[in-house]
């Protein structure tokens, strides 16, 4: 059994109740209902593209920090990013990366 069914709550109540404050419930119903039409695959196809998308808006965000930085000291500072520093400096070691300027 799973959560939704436990709780007593209908399966697609997550969903519904996700709705973000500035939308419309009308609009949310439509994004809802675009959701359930879409194949497994069309799915996943959408979340790599979106992952694509945030990822690039990170590196563009560490380029207008870093504007002098090697697009290998950008990819670097991106994993750093996303593992966190100390994994990071587990897996690269502390040289990977220039020091902070203060």
């Amino acid at each position: 059994m799973d959560a939704c069914a436990a709780s007593g709550r209908p399966v697609n109540w997550h969903t519904e109740h996700m709705r973000p404050l500035d939308t419309s419930p009308e609009a949310w119903a439509v994004f809802l209902d675009i959701q359930k039409r879409m194949t497994p695959g069309e799915k996943i196809a959408r979340v790599f593209e979106l992952s694509a998308r945030v990822k690039a808006m990170a590196e563009a965000g560490l380029r207008q920090r870093y504007p002098d930085a090697s697009d290998e000291e950008i990819r670097m500072r991106a994993i750093r990013q996303r593992l966190g520093d100390e994994l990071f400096e587990k897996v690269y070691g502390k040289a990977a990366l220039p020091p902070e300027s203060k």
